[in-house]
C-alpha cells in the first residue's frame, strides 16, 4: 500500500465468484473553509468621520476653493418632488370626483390597489392596499360606486381639502381627503373614510 492511497477489495465482474481485485481509492483531504466575513471596521478610524464631497468615484481634483461645491447625496436640490401651484394643477372638483370613486372601489376589492399608487403617498397607499387585500378575499362583486356629492376647500395655494359622499353597493360612505400639488399633479396626502 502506498502513501495516500487505500486499497479496497472488490470482486471484478469478469472474475469468478471467489476472485477479488484491488482498487485504489484516494484518501479524503479535509480543508478549512476560507474566512468569508468582511474585515472589521474600526469605528475610531478618522477616515470614516470625514465625508467626501466627491460622489460615485469621480476624480478628486481640486484647483483651489470651488465656488460651487458638489452636493452630498442627501441634498437633491431641484431633482426631488417639486411643489406645484394651483395654476399648474388640474381642476380639483372633477379630480376629487374621479378619485373618490376609484378609492372606494379599491377598498371594496373591485379595483386593484396599484392603480392609485401614483396619486397617493406611501402611508395612504399602504392603508388602501391592506383594505384591498382583505376585501378581495370575498367573492361578492360590488356594483360600481356612485359619487353623490363633492365639497372643495382651498386653505392654501396648491393645497385642497375635499370631502365626498359615495354610494358603494347600497352603502353610503363619506371620504375626507387632503390633496397637495406635487409635480403638476394632485397627490392624496391624508385620507379618512367613514
Amino acid at each position: 500500500m502506498s502513501a495516500g492511497v487505500s486499497v479496497r477489495e472488490s470482486s471484478a465482474p469478469d472474475a469468478g465468484p471467489g476472485a477479488a481485485t484491488k482498487v485504489p481509492w484516494p484518501y479524503l483531504r479535509v480543508r478549512r473553509i476560507p474566512d468569508l466575513l468582511p474585515p472589521v471596521i474600526d469605528p475610531r478610524a478618522e477616515a470614516l468621520s470625514q465625508v467626501s464631497p466627491f460622489i460615485q468615484g469621480t476624480l478628486g481634483i481640486s484647483f483651489g476653493r470651488d465656488p460651487h461645491p458638489p452636493t452630498l447625496p442627501g441634498d437633491l436640490g431641484g431633482f426631488g418632488p417639486q411643489r406645484a401651484v394651483s395654476d399648474d394643477l388640474p381642476e380639483p372638483e372633477a379630480w376629487v370626483r374621479h378619485m373618490a370613486r376609484a378609492l372606494v372601489e379599491v377598498m371594496s376589492g373591485a379595483r386593484p390597489a396599484p392603480q392609485v399608487i401614483r396619486w397617493t403617498t406611501h402611508e395612504v397607499y399602504s392603508v388602501l392596499a391592506r383594505r384591498n387585500a382583505v376585501a378581495s378575499r370575498r367573492t361578492h362583486r360590488a356594483r360600481p360606486a356612485i359619487v353623490l356629492r363633492v365639497r372643495i376647500c382651498q386653505p392654501a395655494d396648491g393645497v385642497v381639502e375635499a370631502c365626498a359622499v359615495v354610494v358603494d353597493d347600497g352603502r353610503v360612505r363619506a371620504l375626507a381627503m387632503r390633496l397637495t400639488g406635487v409635480d403638476r399633479r394632485w397627490v392624496i396626502t391624508d385620507l379618512q373614510v367613514g
